[in-house]
C-alpha cells in the first residue's frame, strides 16, 4: 500500500479535527463555571429591577411625599418583575435544551 500524498494527508487531518469538534460539541456537559455564570445571570436579572424600583421609590418619596411609601411599593414591583424575568429566561433555556437534544428529555 502506498503512503498518502500530502494533500490527502492534510484532508484526513482536517476531517479528523472536524469530527473531534462535532463530537465535543454534541457531548458537552455544563461545567462548574457554566453553572456559576447562569446563577449570576439569574441573580442580576432579579437584583437590577429590584434596586431600580427602590431607587425610583426613594426619589419619589423625597420629591412627592404621600400617605403611602413609594419605596416599598416599587421595591416589591421591581422584585416581582425581576423574578418574572428570571423565570422567563430559565424556561426559555429549558425549552431550548429539550428541543436541541432529545436525549436529555426525561422519560417516564
Amino acid at each position: 500500500m502506498s503512503e498518502p500524498t500530502p494533500p490527502d494527508r492534510l484532508a484526513e487531518q482536517v476531517g479528523n479535527k472536524a469530527a473531534r469538534k462535532v463530537h465535543a460539541r454534541r457531548d458537552r456537559t455544563p461545567g462548574l463555571w457554566s453553572g456559576l455564570g447562569t446563577m449570576g445571570l439569574i441573580g442580576w436579572s432579579v437584583v437590577v429591577p429590584t434596586l431600580l424600583g427602590a431607587g425610583l421609590g426613594i426619589w419619589l418619596d423625597a420629591k412627592h411625599p404621600g400617605a403611602h411609601p413609594w419605596t416599598l411599593t416599587l421595591l416589591m414591583a421591581g422584585l416581582v418583575l425581576g423574578c418574572a424575568n428570571a423565570w422567563h429566561w430559565v424556561s426559555q433555556q429549558d425549552k431550548e435544551i429539550h428541543e436541541t437534544d432529545p436525549d436529555k428529555t426525561e422519560q417516564p
